[in-house]
């Protein structure tokens, strides 16, 4: 074998190599976003807002909580902590602090930090009269 077939192989080899690596990256990224973004369900959640905030290190998100309708007293069972999906949502729910709402929501595997704190986010919010 001469130095020149040596280093063709070796070119193709590394070439092959990479082109492997980068399909399976772009595979695994794929299949990770999936994972992250996957609902395991939606629903509603009626109950008394007593915090709304915007907050974070890195990246701010918003966060609420809300004390969910029947609960005489408030503990750790009787709260239910959310992310607002969007500023356009924070707003809306941000004036109706103290007051009995009710908001949907969508609980995700595992939310990007940049999501919220929570798997729980809030896409819409109505009052209750």
């Amino acid at each position: 074998m001469s130095l020149e077939t040596t280093k063709q192989k070796v070119s193709s080899f590394f070439k092959k190599l990479m082109i492997f690596l980068i399909l399976g990256l772009l595979l695994f990224g794929g299949i990770y976003y999936f994972y992250r973004t996957y609902t395991l369900s939606e629903g509603t959640r009626t109950g008394l807002l007593y915090k709304i905030s915007k907050k974070g290190k890195i990246f701010k998100t918003y966060e609420g909580q809300l004390q969910l309708a029947g609960a005489a007293i408030m503990n750790k069972e009787s709260v239910f902590e959310f992310s607002v999906a969007n500023n356009d949502v924070y707003n809306q729910i941000q004036n109706l602090e103290g007051k009995n709402i009710r908001v949907h929501y969508k609980e995700l595997v595992d939310a990007f930090p940049w999501q919220g704190d929570t798997d729980y986010l809030v896409y819409q919010v109505e009052e209750i009269k």
